[in-house]
């Protein structure tokens, strides 16, 4: 692999967002907002980045759905604050492509901008491949014994239904990755890339079948990885994510309100 390849990879890594559209879908503005928990009063940069990391979280949560209207007012009083701080915070994720403000009609979640999915799953595969090439050359026995103790916990949580639980230790198994491949820096880069398309994946998980052929495909990657086959442990993460990529009209046709149209 070239020496400058986490170069490369770095500047091919930018971050994917939609152009607002021109309209929300009449039945996301009849949905009402989240209502926000009370917070103790907060001020200045730390109300805004408080409200900030909430919404972020919210959103890529799915907890407030694409569509969704956002109401400052009601946030502004559940956090004791001015609307300034509110304002900055929604200014920030409008930037990320997770909010969108449409003038005379107010401001909604974005949707999943259908169209930047395919790029966004191929720039993520260019920094895993990487990933999964560096930790099959590197893995020690007991990284690879963390990856395994990593699939036990997708099992428990799949057996308990639990499918946030199940995203956050798939979350973990791809960190541990790069953790594993000496370059802990990857996940955060990739972190970055796939913002829509965690939302995307949420819709996914309730799918029949859906975690068990997640668990089936990390078992192979780590399955290579453990076998010092960087080759096998490419492969085995480019059908991980192709499976990704193949199902986004499904899931499309399953939530249409959620999806922005193709460009």
């Amino acid at each position: 692999m070239p020496p400058d390849l986490e170069n490369t990879l770095a500047k091919s890594a930018e971050t994917v967002v939609s152009e607002p559209g021109t309209g929300m879908p009449t039945k996301a503005r009849r949905r009402g907002a989240v209502a926000p928990v009370a917070r103790p009063p907060q001020r200045g940069a730390t109300a805004s980045a408080t409200i900030y990391r909430a919404l972020r979280d919210e959103i890529l949560l799915l907890r407030r759905k694409p569509g969704e209207p956002i109401a400052e007012k009601q946030i502004s009083e559940a956090y004791g604050v001015s609307r300034t701080p509110v304002r900055e915070a929604v200014l920030k994720l409008t930037d990320e492509g997770l909010i969108e403000v449409f003038p005379q009609s107010g401001t909604f979640v974005a949707r999943i901008p259908i169209g930047a999915l395919p790029e966004a799953i191929a720039i993520r595969r260019v920094l895993e491949e990487a990933t999964v090439r560096y930790a099959a050359e590197r893995a020690t026995r007991s990284q690879v014994a963390r990856l395994r103790a990593c699939m036990e916990l997708h099992r428990e949580r799949e057996a308990a239904g639990d499918l946030e639980g199940f995203h956050q230790a798939d979350e973990e198994f791809h960190r541990l990755l790069s953790e594993t491949a000496g370059y802990p820096g990857f996940w955060t880069l990739i972190q970055q890339v796939k913002v829509q398309v965690d939302r995307f994946r949420r819709l996914t998980l309730p799918a029949p079948g859906r975690t068990t052929l997640v668990i089936r495909e990390h078992e192979a990657i780590i399955d290579a990885v453990a076998a010092h086959d960087p080759d096998g442990a490419a492969q085995a993460l480019n059908t991980h994510l192709h499976d990704l990529q193949i199902i986004i009209a499904e899931a499309q046709k399953a939530h249409p309100a959620y999806f922005t149209a193709a460009d």
